[in-house]
């Protein structure tokens, strides 16, 4: 099977990058993040061959399997992450320029499971500084999948605009056989350079399928059909063209009542996972450790151990907000049911999961830490 040139520009880029690996401090600036966020906003990289006409899409690159290579072609789950640079990945699909001026920006360079609170504000303000750009019609960031929900849903609640805003990623290295990168790239810039997105919060566009990053997970490891939601996708994008069949009805981006310009930092809000036998040990570890919150993945309808519910208590009269989540991938947790919720005060996160409720937790907390407008964001966000 003959590389595609997308597939050619990975493997010379894989071959240089081990190659320069060998030699002391080479290729070092790959693994690291960005550098802090520079006191004024910079202007949205030019196209390189702009054209007249075509919507600009900006690529924020923070890298993730999308920029992996692998060792050979086979390698499609073995492999190194995050390792070809933003432009490397625009020059390898000239397409792309049929469909709008793209420009790229290379914002981080990690794998998603190393993402953190600050690598999600940097990320959040640059998305807005863009955004307000005139010349900017649509961003896309491309991204690790193992977070990548998360990021999407936490640019859906903080940034204000109806431009568009597509999160992408892929399954498979460049350098694999039957790699989903390139049409997964193909299709985010298209989605975020068309017109039709705007207003519907932040995307994420993978496998074809258009979600909403509210809804959407990442529910296996392995196949490219690996992100779905349980409310079905807002549309698909075939051959560079979006076509659309429901929009979202949650609040997001321009309707939130949350902007990244407001939210210097991030409470500490974390997750307990519920099974069978479990102890209490992490609940009181966190609470040593002095979280503001605590989200509780339960069985279930999110369902708490009669062992664990006292100290989860406990924890609430000294003010940790307590919110009951399910581990269960689909479905929605009801309020005052298996747990009185009312009672004890906890608020419940309806269908988000324990990640994206660890998420709305947070950024809910940077304005209040009254219960009952809580619960009222978890039902409206």
């Amino acid at each position: 099977m003959p590389f595609t040139p997308f597939r050619m520009t990975l493997v010379a880029v894989a071959l240089a990058l081990a190659g320069c690996a060998s030699q002391p401090g080479a290729s070092q600036a790959q693994a690291q993040t960005a550098a802090p966020a520079p006191a004024a906003a910079p202007a949205a990289p030019a196209p390189a061959t702009a054209q007249a006409g075509k919507p600009h899409v900006v690529v924020l690159a923070t890298g993730g399997t999308i920029a992996g290579a692998g060792a050979s072609a086979v390698n499609s789950a073995t492999y190194t992450a995050a390792k070809v640079p933003v432009d490397k990945l625009l020059a390898g699909l000239p397409e792309l320029g049929n469909i709008a001026n793209v420009s790229g920006e290379q914002v981080f360079q990690i794998a998603s499971e190393s993402f953190t609170n600050k690598e999600l504000l940097i990320l959040a303000r640059r998305v807005n500084e863009l955004a307000k750009q005139p010349n900017v019609d649509g961003i896309v960031v491309t991204h690790g999948t193992d977070t990548l929900e998360e990021t999407g849903f936490f640019l859906n609640l903080v940034v204000p605009t109806d431009k568009p805003i597509v999160v992408v990623g892929s399954m498979r290295p460049g350098t694999a056989i039957s790699a989903d990168g390139a049409l997964n790239l193909l299709g985010a810039v298209a989605t975020a350079a068309s017109k039709d997105s705007a207003g519907k919060g932040v995307l994420v566009s993978m496998n074809d399928n258009i979600d909403s990053a509210r809804d959407v997970s990442k529910l296996t490891n392995i196949k490219t059909n690996a992100f779905a939601s349980q409310w079905g996708p807002l549309g698909m994008v075939v051959e560079g063209k979006t076509y659309w069949f429901r929009a979202p009805v949650k609040r997001h981006t321009k309707g939130s009542e949350f902007n990244i310009e407001q939210i210097t930092d991030l409470p500490a809000v974390d997750i307990v996972y519920g099974y069978g036998n479990v102890p209490a040990t992490a609940i009181d570890a966190l609470g040593k450790a002095g979280v503001k919150a605590i989200v509780h993945a339960g069985t279930g309808n999110g369902s708490v151990a009669d062992r664990i519910v006292p100290k989860l208590n406990e924890l609430r009269q000294k003010g940790v907000v307590i919110v009951r989540s399910s581990r269960v991938p689909a479905g929605f947790v009801l309020r005052n049911a298996e747990q009185p919720d009312d009672k004890y005060d906890w608020v419940v996160a309806h269908d988000l999961n324990p990640q994206k409720a660890r998420l709305l937790t947070a950024v809910a907390l940077t304005k209040t830490q009254d219960t009952k407008q809580l619960q009222r964001i978890f039902w409206e966000y």
